[in-house]
């Protein structure tokens, strides 16, 4: 079921920037999708159309079969809930605890829904000993995790995340991005997550959407997608690294690879049959051609 169709979208900024140019996506029910590209591209003005943070000049979009512009505001930021880059732009309340109940009490929803609902939203970002805590004492990583724990007091059906890693540790990426892939997978929330970090998108992402100077210009699963270096680097992006070592591999080292690996299991794998080759090979008596 498609969740969000776009057609033909098309945004431009007061000051005459062009930032969407025409932009054609459906977005489907459960999916993890990825929107991928440069600085610039046009990623973020995207995402707040979503849920109508900002009117487009031109074009659509179609929440469940409705116009969004035919929505109440209050019924789209129900149903689809927007994380932004920036925790300093969505924490506003003094406590933890406070802050996530924000939404649920502008819904004029019971005392019991709204502590149901912080406390069901500090577990899910496994966050719950911090409900007390002021806002200001947060980590950056833990004030990252309480943005995500406002909007799912709201109980959406879909999550937007722009660029939810930047400014993290290592320990902070896997700890958001299984925050992330739990709910995709375990709670059934389709999730839109804004990224210029091409590693993070084969291991969780169902689907990939490339954007350049306002427009998709190309879309498909990780597979699909991650298969031409050359074109990965005219959109001012590149293969995850795994792969850019498995690539190296194969045209430098002329390794027999034929589809490059894009994860560390992929590659392990891919590792593990050649070497089981060149073994075979030689318990044969005979010599590779290359080793």
């Amino acid at each position: 079921m498609i969740k969000i169709k776009v057609e033909n979208l098309t945004h431009k900024y007061p000051d005459g920037t062009q930032a969407l140019n025409g932009v054609n996506i459906d977005v489907v029910e459960g999916e993890f999708l990825a929107i991928l590209g440069a600085n610039g591209s046009g990623k973020t003005t995207l995402l707040k159309h979503f849920n109508g943070l900002l009117k487009p000049a031109s074009g659509s979009i179609v929440l469940d079969n409705k116009e969004l512009n035919e929505s109440k505001s209050a019924d789209v930021f129900r149903k689809v809930g927007m994380v932004f880059q920036d925790p300093n732009d969505q924490l506003i309340a003094p406590t933890v605890e406070e802050d996530v109940a924000f939404g649920p009490t502008n819904l004029n929803l019971s005392y019991d829904e709204i502590i149901s609902r912080v406390n069901d939203a500090l577990g899910l970002v496994k966050m719950k000993e911090f409900a007390k805590k002021a806002i200001h004492a947060l980590s950056y990583g833990q004030s990252k995790r309480i943005c995500i724990a406002g909007i799912l007091a709201m109980k959406p059906e879909i999550l937007i995340l722009d660029e939810p890693t930047s400014g993290l540790d290592p320990e902070g990426v896997k700890t958001v991005m299984k925050i992330l892939d739990d709910l995709n997978k375990e709670h059934g929330i389709t999730i839109i997550l804004a990224t210029n970090s091409v590693d993070l998108v084969p291991v969780l992402m169902d689907r990939v959407a490339i954007m350049d100077r306002g427009v998709i210009v190309q879309e498909g699963t990780p597979r699909e997608v991650f298969t031409d270096s050359g074109k990965l680097e005219g959109l001012k992006l590149e293969l995850p690294q795994i792969a850019q070592l498995m690539e190296a591999l194969r045209d430098e080292e002329k390794f027999p690879i034929n589809s490059l690996p894009l994860t560390i299991g992929q590659a392990r794998q891919e590792l593990s049959h050649l070497i089981n080759i060149v073994d075979s090979v030689k318990h044969a008596g005979s010599i590779l051609p290359g080793y």
